[in-house]
């Protein structure tokens, strides 16, 4: 399974962007996609049409329920990387994706890169 980030969304709307057509792979291989219900808070926080919207949620389906275990998770991570303020939205996504064991793409590896000694395994995109 891999979990989709805002960034990696936000750059799959151009067409024929690397997120575009690895996109488009995955869901011609019929690979699981997902997305937090955080990482879709900040995607729907656009600028985005409700169009785009409706696409988005056609391919990837419901977002994921952010829960108790996601929550201790993030905590865990937050404190664990240093407390790094405005970061905590990052570890709330690196926290869904983990507890799922899924991979993340992003492309922002940089904002991600720190929870990797957690387990997390990111899928980059330039």
């Amino acid at each position: 399974m891999t979990h989709v980030d805002t960034s990696f969304l936000i750059r799959s709307l151009v067409a024929a962007s690397s997120q575009d057509k690895l996109l488009r792979r995955w869901m011609e291989a019929s690979d699981s996609l997902a997305i937090s219900a955080i990482a879709w808070a900040e995607f729907a926080c656009g600028p985005v049409s409700a169009e785009q919207l409706s696409q988005v949620l056609q391919v990837l389906g419901e977002p994921l329920a952010f829960t108790q275990v996601h929550a201790e998770i993030a905590a865990e991570l937050f404190n664990s990387t240093g407390r790094v303020r405005g970061r905590f939205v990052d570890c709330m996504i690196a926290a869904a994706a983990l507890e799922s064991g899924a991979s993340l793409a992003t492309s922002n590896p940089r904002d991600f890169a720190r929870f990797q000694s957690s387990g997390l395994h990111l899928v980059e995109i330039a």
